[in-house]
């Protein structure tokens, strides 16, 4: 590639979960940039299915399964990381949200992507069958800290299962558990001053303990890989700290399972890492949105689309 790369101070680049599936997501780049298209080409062989019409033309039913969000989430944000990387200068850390912390160590080489997107789909199948349909929910809290969040959690589990799930922000904390407990959590957390507690439309309560028998499942899958010392630092969203090598890899993608997304502190973490540039690389805008709630000074670009990256370049070409 012939284009200017850009320079702008120390840059993170972000990885979306799942909730930022769309169809056609990935088809613009794949059809102008081979690099992109041959990413799917790879996911439809590592799979051995057409994972690529899924994310082009499919139906949004079929896109919402976990099974097939997961690697088709993480296979739109490695095209589109791939296309990135030839016009700006390399990431000083990497980080994504829950799933996306596979596609930040296949951008820090920690994982091959055919392993990676083989293993996502594992993942998503196993966290799916880990709890009967109806049995568990999750509820996004907004407008209420960690603490009292956390005290509504302790107050409605009732001796079930209640736990903050995603400190996305200040401002949105996710809720995870069995269904009643988390319904009596949003009414009193409602009481209680949250400005909103809303019950969401999900297939099962990701990250609480009822997730154990998927992270039990996983961590063979995962003990069964080859992992590498990342090339550059990863943020892992279970502790909200930075991994250099590859057992503590494996380690916190085993552990996130049951674990809380600490993505509030991973972003103040990078932030006093000298992070002064985010870029959210693959489908939606989830990761910006959630930025803005955490720090408006930093700059944000998103990259999903044709659109989307030449905005980002002239955005961040403007800031070098």
């Amino acid at each position: 590639m012939t284009e200017n790369k850009v320079s702008s101070g120390a840059i993170a680049f972000l990885f979306p979960g799942q909730g930022s599936q769309a169809v056609g997501m990935g088809k613009d780049l794949a059809e102008k940039y081979p690099i992109a298209r041959q990413t799917f080409e790879e996911a439809d062989e590592a799979l051995g299915y057409t994972l690529s019409q899924l994310c082009f033309e499919g139906r949004e039913e079929q896109l919402r399964l976990t099974e097939v969000t997961q690697p088709a989430i993480l296979t739109a944000s490695i095209a589109a990381l791939r296309v990135l990387e030839d016009r700006m200068p390399r990431p000083a850390y990497v980080a994504g949200h829950s799933l996306g912390e596979y596609s930040a160590h296949v951008a820090a080489g920690t994982l091959s992507f055919a392993d990676a997107v083989r293993t996502v789909r594992y993942r998503g199948k196993y966290m799916q069958e880990a709890v009967p349909l109806g049995v568990g929910a999750m509820a996004a809290i907004l407008g209420m800290d960690v603490e009292k969040v956390t005290a509504v959690c302790d107050d409605a589990a009732q001796g079930e299962v209640c736990d903050p799930a995603n400190i996305n922000s200040p401002q949105q904390i996710v809720i995870s558990g069995h269904t009643s407990a988390v319904e009596r959590a949003a009414k009193l957390a409602s009481q209680r001053g949250a400005k909103r507690a809303q019950l969401l439309t999900v297939s099962a309560p990701f990250h609480c303990s009822l997730m154990q028998p998927a992270q039990d499942r996983l961590e063979a899958d995962l003990n069964a890989l080859t992992f590498h010392k990342p090339v550059f630092p990863v943020v892992s969203n279970v502790d909200a700290k930075l991994i250099s090598d590859f057992d503590p890899a494996r380690d916190a993608l085993v552990r996130q399972v049951t674990g809380s997304v600490k993505w509030d502190q991973s972003m103040r973490l990078l932030m006093a890492s000298g992070v002064q540039t985010f870029v959210e690389v693959g489908p939606g805008k989830v990761l910006c949105g959630l930025m803005r709630q955490i720090d408006r000074t930093r700059r944000c670009a998103n990259v999903g689309d044709e659109a989307s990256l030449q905005k980002a370049l002239e955005q961040l070409a403007t800031a070098a």
